[in-house]
């Protein structure tokens, strides 16, 4: 339901352009959507920017033409770049709009492979836009401490959980709906689009571990293609979700997990730690496919849900929403 309109202090209704890396269409960046879908439910007049690329210099500056156009027919309070790197950069150089970036992991963390060298530029220039903005969020406390300056406008906020479509469900009847069979062992992994990142091998040797102590195990692998609506059903109709990425910020598949009510076992990385804390049964383990393994047999053994949907309560959309407004009012100087 559609919240009261929110204003600024003039009376008028509070305006901010949204800037995100990618095309309008992907399923990247799908909790960024999420999260301005709310703050329009919450009486926020928002406009989504998309940026086509981030690499070819002549894209970019057509790209901050562009944004500048968007910036001037639309007149917002303020600016929000979803991302770190190129994106919070080109928001940085379009206007002086009051600008709120928030990082939300590989913008400001290590990046390995091939892509070092990209990577180590757009976390630099992640830092830099940080000099500009108003105000900055991080989604875990970890990713908040790779910046090198201006901590003090940083506020760590995870984004949020849409409850209504993440919520437990019959195992039973998930496991109808996905065609998987009552009596498999079911782990759930997300590769997304970066395998290596997320230590997909870890993850296969951990679940040779587990073999040994309860036979054959699915490990159900998303690569990124499955659509929001049949993720639920994914994580309802699993024994557990495995997480072992190098990286992370606040990853969104373990959030998820624990608002299906789904144990979790997970390397300590962004803030799954915290996010489990009051979460049972779930564990933090090293990063041993033989410790993994054992943790895995643990819950595969003696299937159980957990009491995540109670303890996520205060990551709903709609609460995070608040959140985000408040920031915005800091970043404009308002109460």
């Amino acid at each position: 339901m559609t919240g009261s309109p929110e204003r600024v202090s003039s009376g008028k209704v509070l305006r901010v352009c949204h800037v995100l890396p990618g095309p309008a269409d992907s399923s990247n960046m799908i909790f960024a959507k999420n999260l301005i879908l709310a703050l329009s439910e919450a009486g926020v007049e928002c406009r989504s920017v998309f940026l086509q690329s981030r690499t070819s210099p002549i894209v970019l500056v057509r790209e901050v033409k562009r944004l500048r156009r968007e910036l001037a027919q639309f007149h917002p309070n303020v600016i929000h770049a979803h991302y770190g790197t190129v994106t919070a950069a080109v928001c940085a150089l379009s206007s002086r709009v009051p600008l709120v970036i928030t990082y939300r992991g590989s913008d400001l963390n290590p990046g390995l492979g091939l892509c070092s060298l990209r990577s180590a530029v757009g976390r630099l220039l992640s830092q830099f836009a940080a000099l500009r903005a108003s105000r900055m969020m991080c989604v875990s406390t970890q990713l908040k401490s790779r910046l090198w300056w201006r901590q003090r406008f940083v506020a760590v906020v995870p984004s949020g959980v849409d409850l209504q479509r993440f919520r437990p469900m019959a195992k039973a009847a998930a496991r109808i709906r996905m065609g998987w069979k009552s009596d498999e062992k079911v782990v759930i992994f997300n590769a997304g689009f970066d395998a290596i990142r997320k230590r997909l091998d870890l993850a296969e040797a951990a679940i040779q571990m587990a073999h040994r102590w309860c036979g054959d195990i699915r490990l159900e692998i998303l690569d990124g293609s499955a659509t929001q609506e049949r993720i639920p059903f994914y994580l309802n109709a699993a024994d557990c979700l495995l997480m072992t990425s190098d990286w992370e910020g606040s990853p969104n598949i373990v959030k998820e997990a624990i608002a299906c009510n789904l144990p979790v076992v997970s390397v300590d990385v962004g803030d799954v730690k915290e996010r489990l804390a009051h979460v049972r049964p779930s564990r933090i383990v090293g990063r041993d496919p033989l410790e993994i393994g054992r943790a895995l047999a643990g819950f595969l053994q003696k299937p159980e849900r957990s009491n995540g949907f109670e303890a996520i309560q205060d990551l709903s959309s709609e609460k995070v929403a608040e959140r985000v407004v408040a920031l915005y009012r800091e970043a404009l100087g308002m109460p």
